[in-house]
């Protein structure tokens, strides 16, 4: 199956770990995905709301708590609304947890990383994360 039949976009962080295994896993499968490093490029405001909207989430679903600036900006605040989460998300992209997954088939928050199987055609036969855990589709 040619690529553009079934493309993949992975909004990707290298330094996360189940970033890096869910892009494997999609390599293993043997896609070549379009890889947004969305430390680098930032988030729109227009991007977020449709890749939201995709998944049927709000805001807070997608928030990062662990190492990110969540708390002393006062986001954890049940009272703080979508509005402000998307702005503080544009302004310090990290806010985002990863990785998104966008296919034709869906979009999704791949944590853990084998939730990017839900998402593909083709799988791999098996794969092994970084940790060693082996995952059989």
């Amino acid at each position: 199956m040619p690529m553009s039949d079934f493309p993949i976009t992975i909004f990707h962080n290298p330094d996360c770990g189940t970033s890096r295994n869910t892009l494997a896993m999609i390599r293993a499968a043997g896609y070549e995905p379009t890889v947004v490093e969305y430390l680098k490029t930032g988030w729109t405001r227009a991007q977020l709301d449709e890749l939201l909207a995709a998944m049927g989430a709000k805001p807070r679903d997608v928030l990062r708590e662990k190492g990110t600036p969540a708390a002393d900006l006062g986001l954890l605040d049940p009272a703080v609304t979508d509005d402000q989460i998307l702005d503080a998300m544009t302004q310090y992209p990290i806010l985002v947890n990863r990785p998104i997954v966008v296919t034709p088939k869906d979009v999704k928050l791949c944590r853990p990383s084998e939730e990017v199987l839900q998402l593909l055609d083709r799988k791999p036969t098996s794969f092994t994360k970084e940790d060693g855990e082996v995952v059989v589709p």
